[in-house]
């Protein structure tokens, strides 16, 4: 019962096959109690998802690029719990556009910029008013160390998400809240299948990586979340944990 008694929220839950389904589902098993997010179209389905978990949790409408949202976010979550232990970001976007580099608009990335950076510092302001010392910020992203074929401008967006990351720690820091991310190899997931030649990165990672990898398992990447939200990292703070089968420690 790693998560005995905490409370959770937990963003980006879509499908079944999404690492924030599996981190609500192992955080569940470990004892925590998680509210979940959606917004617009994808409520529903969020909904649905959300009946698979061991327990049915309430998801609340949350659109990160929405001021009213994140100003409210602490009012609406209170309907629900009354404080917060950790919040998992697992939310990235990026307009078809913004995966052209050289031809992309300004507009197409700052849309990606946004939702898939500035958001991290948007989502830790909302929830703060409810956490206290010991809470932990968990995000996701993808290796934003090289120019990977086909992510683009979404690999920019990545780079800026790792070091809002760091400036998050920096700050929330004196309050007692560590903010880390966990870059995880490829995983088939509603994000991944939007990336266009997406299938070209899967291909060679399991070749690459020295543990080997699978695309199809996202459970590796959720328990490395579910560690982190947990007090057993209590003096780690602007950290990224690679759980890619090695992948990233690999020469070409």
């Amino acid at each position: 019962m790693l998560l005995h008694g905490k409370k959770l929220l937990i963003t980006g839950v879509l499908m079944d096959s999404s690492i924030a389904f599996h981190v609500a589902k192992l955080a569940q098993e470990q004892g925590a109690e998680v509210v979940l997010t959606s917004f617009g179209r994808a409520m529903k389905i969020t909904q649905t998802i959300a009946r698979r978990l061991p327990s049915t949790p309430p998801v609340i409408e949350l659109d990160v690029t929405n001021p009213e949202h994140i100003d409210t976010l602490a009012e609406r979550l209170g309907e629900h719990v009354d404080h917060l232990d950790g919040v998992l970001h697992s939310i990235g976007f990026a307009p078809q556009g913004a995966f052209d580099f050289l031809g992309a608009s300004w507009e197409d990335v700052g849309t990606a910029v946004h939702a898939s950076a500035y958001s991290l510092k948007a989502l830790a302001v909302g929830a703060l008013p409810l956490m206290s010392a010991g809470g932990s910020i968990v995000g996701l992203t993808f290796d934003a160390k090289y120019a990977w074929p086909v992510y683009d401008w979404m690999g920019v967006a990545k780079a800026a998400f790792e070091s809002t990351s760091r400036y998050c720690a920096r700050d929330l820091g004196p309050k007692g809240i560590r903010v880390n991310l966990v870059a995880a190899g490829p995983i088939k997931t509603t994000a991944a299948k939007s990336v266009p030649g997406f299938k070209a990165l899967e291909q060679a990672w399991d070749s690459r990586s020295p543990l080997g990898w699978d695309v199809n398992d996202a459970v590796p990447a959720a328990k490395a979340c579910v560690a982190l939200l947990s007090d057993w990292f209590p003096a780690t703070s602007g950290e990224i944990i690679h759980v890619d089968g090695g992948f990233h420690a690999m020469g070409q």
